[in-house]
């Protein structure tokens, strides 16, 4: 769920980029490799009714849990302890050699212990929201912001074999955040090739599937995204299409037109970024169907490999 704050009431879904039509083709061929591609995601997803479920600071179901601990996902295998935001060695040669990418895991185990702090406001450039969100769970208690790290230290080491130099926003490694647009300058300061926000949804029961979220073009304040849209909505569509192939599950039916994407305006990750960013919703937590695949070690790394997939198919041209 993305890590800005509740987005607008009755949101509909916006216009796709001109992106989308290849994604959409993308999304059924068998190849994928060649095609192009968030909570602060944690968007309000509409629900039966008209409503929208937003990010809450305190999402039902979740167990307490010590600050900073390292448990066991509902799958039995154990999360990757947090190991430094950068990487401590060099990468092997590879593809991706000489490529820098950032992965950003939304949220952060410990921010429902900092409400006040994650509650700040900060400058999107459009406007202002909260720093961060707890993020969403799935109802037997298994939180977003673990889902992202295990998914993020997964795609980690993916990356890194390929040669790709790899900076995690953070690794549980400080108490709460970091905030959005940190989260955004921690890509624009290290020159990425590549920002990708991992995030799940949490939305209403029978709402299923994957969204990228691509940004929108903005302009206003510190924000100003019409150098990256284009490039922002190629790696999406590459994203997309192998996340299709790679996990097996369908692209979103409750945003997106079923195409697996959605661009929007409200993100303070995507408004503030300099570089190709998007955030990727892998499923939905609060459907129990999408909780069993988000809660399954094997299924994790499916998911880690589809988005590594589609990064290298962006990296590579």
């Amino acid at each position: 769920m993305p890590y800005d704050d509740s987005p607008p009431t009755a949101r509909r879904a916006r216009p796709l980029p001109a992106a989308a039509a290849l994604a959409a083709v993308c999304l059924t061929a068998a190849g994928c490799g060649g095609g192009p591609e968030a909570g602060e995601a944690g968007a309000a997803s509409p629900r039966p009714g008209g409503g929208v479920s937003r990010t809450a600071p305190t999402p039902t179901g979740r167990q307490p849990e010590p600050a900073g601990s390292v448990r066991p996902t509902p799958s039995g295998s154990p999360e990757a302890p947090p190991s430094g935001s950068a990487s401590a060695k060099p990468p092997p040669k590879g593809p991706l050699t000489g490529r820098t990418v950032v992965i950003d895991p939304g949220h952060n185990p410990r921010n429902r212990d900092h409400t006040r702090e994650i509650n700040e406001q900060v400058d999107i450039g459009t406007g202002r929201k909260e720093c961060d969100t707890t993020g969403t769970s799935t109802d037997d208690g298994y939180a977003e912001a673990r889902f992202t790290l295990d998914v993020s230290h997964r795609l980690r080491t993916l990356l890194e074999a390929k040669g790709a130099r790899v900076r995690l926003t953070h690794d549980a490694d400080r108490p709460f955040g970091p905030c959005i647009d940190e989260r955004a300058r921690i890509g624009n300061e290290a020159k990425a090739d590549a920002v990708v926000s991992v995030h799940a949804d949490g939305s209403a029961v029978d709402n299923r599937g994957f969204h990228v979220i691509l940004p929108a073009r903005v302009k206003g304040g510190g924000a100003d995204t019409s150098k990256i849209v284009k490039s922002s909505a190629d790696l999406g569509a590459r994203i997309a299409g192998h996340f299709v192939r790679t996990t097996g599950s369908a692209p979103s039916n409750y945003i997106g037109g079923n195409t697996g994407l959605d661009t929007r305006n409200d993100l303070g990750g995507l408004n503030l970024s300099t570089v190709p960013k998007v955030f990727v919703e892998c499923g939905n937590m609060r459907d129990p169907k999408d909780a069993a695949l988000l809660t399954s070690a094997s299924w994790r790394q499916k998911a880690a490999q589809g988005l590594a997939d589609g990064i290298t198919g962006y990296l590579k041209g």
